[in-house]
């Protein structure tokens, strides 16, 4: 091959992967969960498997941020599909256990509102199922042209299971200080001195003040601790039901 025609087919060769480059475009992915399960994602090309683009755990009635990139045509046409492959953390209720389930998703990229790919939303719907939307809006924008409108609201029913969890907590505080309180009166001897050898292995300085477990000055200072403590439960529980959705 003459120089001339060498330099010709290394012009071609570029000008022809030039081309294929602008027949795409590089755009941002975020992930929105209509769900009550956490989930995470992984975008696929399916015509090049190596590249990917996903985000990171993606909280029930939650959105993820924003990763980079995939690719999309510039010019959309019917059939352009993607692989979207998911991770499920499946709560199973009422044992409260995680259940992981992974599943492979073919979804078609529907048309680009105004002619021109926008940043690419995987979205997990409602009913399980996982579809995609090439928008530089918002899904709370007007002319989102999601099915679904809005970002997700969480239903009653999970709001009610995440009070469950905080009622517990705030429950078990008090709990925890009625008990304290108790030992310390009806076993004081034993109490104050558990409660004197944990404080100065692990917090010495707060001891300085006292001479021993048998103190006086101890004595009303772990229980004015419990007392504070025990009041300062009851308004975080009584804060939590009456926040009861």
């Amino acid at each position: 091959m003459t120089r001339s025609l060498l330099i010709l087919a290394c012009l071609i060769c570029v000008s022809s992967l030039c081309g294929c480059e602008k027949r795409t475009v590089a755009v941002n992915v975020h992930g929105v969960n209509y769900t009550d399960n956490a989930f995470t994602y992984v975008v696929v090309d399916p015509e090049n498997p190596a590249g990917s683009a996903g985000d990171g755990l993606i909280d029930p009635f939650a959105a993820g941020g924003t990763t980079c990139c995939a690719k999309l045509p510039r010019k959309w046409q019917p059939g352009i599909k993607l692989q979207v492959r998911t991770t499920h953390y499946l709560q199973q209720r009422p044992a409260e256990t995680v259940v992981e389930s992974r599943k492979l998703h073919i979804v078609e990229v529907p048309k680009y509102i105004d002619g021109t790919p926008g940043e690419l939303w995987v979205l997990m719907n409602a009913d399980g199922s996982v579809s995609v939307v090439s928008s530089d809006l918002q899904p709370d924008h007007a002319q989102w042209p999601g099915k679904i409108k809005g970002w997700p609201a969480p239903s009653i029913e999970y709001q009610r299971e995440r009070w469950e969890l905080y009622r517990k907590h705030e429950e078990g505080g008090v709990n925890l200080y009625l008990s304290l309180l108790e030992e310390l009166k009806k076993e004081p001897g034993k109490h104050l001195k558990e409660s004197w050898d944990h404080t100065k292995k692990r917090y010495p300085s707060d001891l300085v003040d006292f001479s021993g477990p048998n103190d006086p000055r101890y004595v009303a200072f772990l229980k004015k601790e419990y007392d504070e403590g025990l009041d300062r439960s009851r308004r975080l529980l009584k804060n939590v039901m009456e926040a009861k959705p």
